[in-house]
């Protein structure tokens, strides 16, 4: 069966760079600020998780204190993104304040409740979100994939009656569902969505954590997925960041031992990190696994312990320096594919003082954040000035070209289109995310059109450039490289206090 192709319901967004606040602000302690480091970094988005529990804590009482903190964070520049889960002690079929959320008992309810908070925050926020990666059952979502759609059919009319103007997104498709087969359980829950919920929501929110070189066709996988229901819709990313260990299969292999003779009952159950009273509680086999890779990390793959607490030096600086080339391959592959909005994973740890290095999130996760706390004090890491640079020279962008370059098959190249702003070109070598940085540069020479010529990479690092007779000579390697035609009068990006201006990156 073959169907026309309905245009896109909306105009494309504008691009915008954001970050990913987190999943519990405000939640289980008082928000902590983050306002001022977030636009100190350029971020153009800032999205966040808001649960029924924290805005209707009883039936008819609601509490818009967590809303009107995050808001007042910000100065009414950055485009808002709140990801609304139904979660709730009372209102949803299964009891709780954080995961998973669960199909609304009363869908009037839970009607009322959106139309309430989007009323309140009177226009000011772009993108709203129900749930979050609803395929994933039983973690991010408690239901099936028809009780979820009812629910989005509720939040469509409630946001649209009450804010016309502002978009509603699908729940977030994890990084698994374009390299999914066609008939696994994860695809066929979406194909539910997509052939039912046409009419319910305004973007596509796809998430990117795996490997940054099949973006496009990842994106242009979730767009098949809905032309084969007769329509488009544009395409957010949601969430993205790297690396992570699915990225190497001996840290997966490694973490899959572990778990699996955790649950067989084989590892060692002892609860290192026990609550008062409870010092001889064991632990759930998922933390006995971690613990029992932390026992023996020292024989683990370099490739897993540098995801670790406390793994050596020289591990969490190669991790580092991944990172931050990560996150600007994952950008221009994403703009170059015509995603227009990108939320990186993320900000930073929503509360200080808190560790839970036991935890398999943690360890799969954990260390991708832009800010750590340092005291009370959010404290820049080395992704946090790769972002920030990344976000300057991107500013304006209208959109992102890929240029094939046909004998240079593991070149990337990308030429982004900055009205008023002259040139840029954003190039690098296509490797192995460890040892490819061990290789030796390669030459390259492209045709400039400007009078200037200035490269950095995307460490902060200026680097050599020539330009002669209108050809721009240049040395490739792993780590991206921005170069643009230097603007008089400019100043060059300098780092912040972090891992690259103290040389620890």
């Amino acid at each position: 069966m073959t169907h026309a192709v309905a245009a896109e319901s909306s105009p494309a967004p504008e691009v915008a760079l954001g970050i990913v606040r987190g999943i519990s602000h405000g939640l289980f302690r008082p928000a902590e600020p983050f306002g001022a480091q977030l636009r100190a970094l350029g971020a153009g988005l800032v999205r966040i998780f808001i649960y029924w529990s924290q805005v209707e804590p009883e039936p008819g009482r609601y509490d818009f204190g967590v809303v009107d903190s995050f808001l007042e964070e910000l100065d009414g520049t950055e485009q808002v993104w709140i990801t609304l889960c139904s979660s709730s002690p009372w209102a949803t079929r299964q009891a709780t304040r954080f995961l998973p959320p669960s199909p609304a008992k009363d869908p009037a309810a839970y009607r009322a409740l959106v139309a309430r908070l989007v009323a309140h925050c009177a226009g000011r926020v772009r993108y709203w979100q129900c749930d979050n990666e609803p395929s994933n059952v039983g973690l991010t979502w408690a239901g099936t994939a028809e009780e979820y759609l009812d629910q989005l059919r509720v939040m469509h009319r409630a946001v649209k009656d009450t804010d016309p103007r502002a978009a509603v997104v699908l729940g977030g498709a994890p990084f698994n569902i374009p390299a999914s087969a066609p008939d696994s359980d994860e695809r066929r829950f979406f194909d539910v969505l997509l052939r039912d919920g046409r009419d319910h929501f305004d973007c596509f929110d796809l998430h990117l954590y795996a490997d940054a070189d099949a973006i496009p066709r990842d994106i242009d996988t979730v767009r098949g997925m809905m032309r084969a229901f007769g329509y488009q819709r544009p395409v957010l990313i949601g969430e993205y960041g790297a690396p992570t260990p699915e990225q190497f299969p001996e840290a997966q292999a490694a973490i899959m031992q572990a778990m699996s003779a955790a649950f067989a009952g084989a590892a060692p159950a002892l609860n290192l990190d026990p609550q008062p009273g409870a010092a001889d509680a064991p632990a759930p086999p998922d933390r006995a696994a971690v613990q029992a890779l932390y026992r023996r990390m020292n024989q683990l793959p370099p490739t897993l312990q540098m995801f670790m607490a406390g793994c050596a030096p020289k591990w969490e600086a190669r991790r580092a320096r991944i990172h931050c080339r990560e996150i600007v391959m994952r950008n221009l592959q994403a703009l170059s594919a015509g995603a227009r909005v990108t939320a990186c994973w993320k900000l930073a740890p929503e509360v200080s003082g808190y560790e839970d290095p036991y935890s398999i999130m943690e360890l799969f996760y954990g260390k991708l954040l832009l800010m750590d706390y340092a005291g009370a004090t959010l404290r820049r890491k080395a992704a946090a000035d790769t972002f920030a640079l990344m976000a300057e020279r991107l500013r304006g962008v209208e959109r992102v070209e890929r240029i094939a370059v046909p004998d240079r098959p593991a070149l990337r190249l990308f030429e982004v289109h900055r009205p008023g702003r002259g040139p840029l070109l954003v190039a690098w070598i296509q490797g192995d995310p460890v040892s490819g940085e061990e290789q030796p540069p390669q030459s390259f020479t492209w045709d400039w059109p400007a009078a200037r010529a200035r490269a950095v990479d995307a460490l902060g690092q200026p680097r050599p450039c020539t330009l002669q007779g209108g050809q721009l000579s240049l040395s490739l390697s792993v780590t991206p490289l921005f170069v643009d035609a230097a603007e008089p009068g400019r100043a060059e990006f300098r780092g912040g206090a972090s891992e690259h201006a103290a040389g620890r990156a």
